[in-house]
């Protein structure tokens, strides 16, 4: 396993200032993506009452399993990110907020539209400042529309984007992935959207626009699903296909599948390019059907996919999983198991390829966390430093945009910021 280094060579997004606002997973996921290539990712949290200990924060940092009283989860979502502790409903922490998106490159916010317009911190307000500014909104359904102020999670915009409707076993219930694949989707597009908008903003630099032109970037939530729905639209448009569950299958696509095996693992086989598919029907003693003209390509194959899918069936049922990965990863054809998490931790390519990495906690214990994706050959990202605690950088934050520390402490005082964990 891999132990990230605390200080790695910077990464391409060195010197990049971004504002991270909102909470929980989209917005949060997409600066922890920009803030693991050397972005500096100022989070802003709201501090808590001061009478109810761990009551601020970001909600995220006591989702889930829980280590010390701080969540897992929030050792991944946060690092490399620094944390400031205000209560944005107090316009002096709102004044602050105008202050740091005035020198920023990026601000991200994830609140439900109008919340940021009715803070003062809205993008005619802080593109007025600083009209290099690219800003982030990811929201529900978007900032216009008849449903944009409607409260939208990643578990709605899954079934409104479409794939909830094809996420189960013909006829049964609907199921969820076991992720929030939506926001996550979400977030993907909305660092896509910024690294095309510092594109245009280098592209743009002039007398009038001595930085470049920033500019808004508006990403829905079932958009960014609906986005990966492939031929879903199409097919409905030219042939009123309504496309439904179909289990572990691809419809429309032969062979693939997950095929039961003799010691009750599954595994997932995809036969379906053309030469794939002879090599696989030669390597289960099944050449009659992979020499049959009218099973040559994939529309043919798609007719006749139940037969095939019982010749695999019963093939691997005489079989343990790793009989068949081993005979068919021998006859290259992709084949693969189901993998648990306690799979992925042991797996030796997840280890070469430095997708386990071990962080030293505050306690001296080891934690293994995700790698970090993409890998880039000159500036690759890496780990700089641990998820902070509440407030953690909110004196350093301060003190960079010109507070001094009476004012920090009067601004303490009225519980307008908090600093170190509190």
């Amino acid at each position: 396993m891999t132990t990230s280094p605390s200080l790695p060579a910077g990464g391409p997004l060195t010197g990049l200032k971004v504002l991270e606002l909102g909470q929980l997973i989209a917005g949060p996921f997409a600066a922890k993506t920009l803030a693991d290539f050397g972005a500096d990712v100022v989070k802003i949290e709201p501090p808590g009452h001061p009478d109810r200990p761990g009551s601020g924060g970001d909600p995220l940092r006591k989702w889930r399993l829980l280590k010390e009283g701080t969540s897992l989860w929030w050792q991944v979502q946060s690092r490399n990110k620094r944390s400031v502790a205000l209560d944005l409903k107090q316009p002096e922490a709102q004044e602050i907020v105008r202050t740091l998106a005035a020198d920023a490159d990026v601000v991200i916010e994830n609140f439900r539209p109008g919340a940021m317009e009715g803070w003062g911190l809205g993008p005619d307000t802080l593109l007025a400042l600083n009209p290099g500014l690219i800003m982030l909104r990811i929201s529900g359904y978007g900032q216009t529309g008849p449903y944009r102020d409607k409260p939208g999670f990643g578990v709605v915009a899954e079934a409104m984007g479409g794939l909830r409707h094809l996420t189960a076993e013909p006829g049964r219930v609907p199921v969820r992935v076991g992720i929030s694949i939506g926001d996550t989707l979400a977030s993907l597009h909305g660092v896509i959207g910024i690294l095309m908008a510092l594109h245009h903003r280098h592209a743009s630099v002039s007398e009038e626009a001595p930085r470049g032109r920033g500019q808004v970037i508006d990403v829905a939530l079932y958009e960014a699903v609906f986005n990966c729905m492939e031929s879903l639209l199409p097919e409905y448009s030219a042939f009123g296909a309504v496309r439904g569950p179909a289990g572990s299958a691809m419809p429309g696509i032969a062979p693939t599948n997950a095929y039961r095996c003799q010691d009750g693992a599954y595994a997932l086989v995809a036969g379906n390019g053309d030469s794939i598919y002879k090599r696989l029907m030669a390597a289960i003693g099944r050449r009659d059907l992979g020499d049959d003209a009218a099973l040559a390509d994939n529309a043919g194959r798609v007719k006749r996919v139940e037969e095939i899918d019982a010749a695999i069936g019963k093939w691997t049922a005489g079989r343990s999983v790793d009989e068949v990965l081993a005979v068919l990863d021998a006859a290259h054809v992709p084949v693969g198991r189901i993998y648990s998490v306690a799979d992925i931790a042991a797996d030796p390519h997840y280890q070469a390829r430095g997708m386990l990495q071990q962080l030293r906690q505050t306690d001296g214990s080891m934690l293994v966390v995700p790698g970090v994706v993409p890998k880039l050959s000159l500036t690759p990202g890496g780990h700089r430093r641990g998820a902070p605690s509440l407030g953690q950088d909110t004196d350093v934050v301060l003190r960079e945009i010109g507070l001094t520390t009476d004012q920090i402490r009067a601004l303490k005082d009225r519980g307008i910021v908090a600093s170190g964990g509190a």
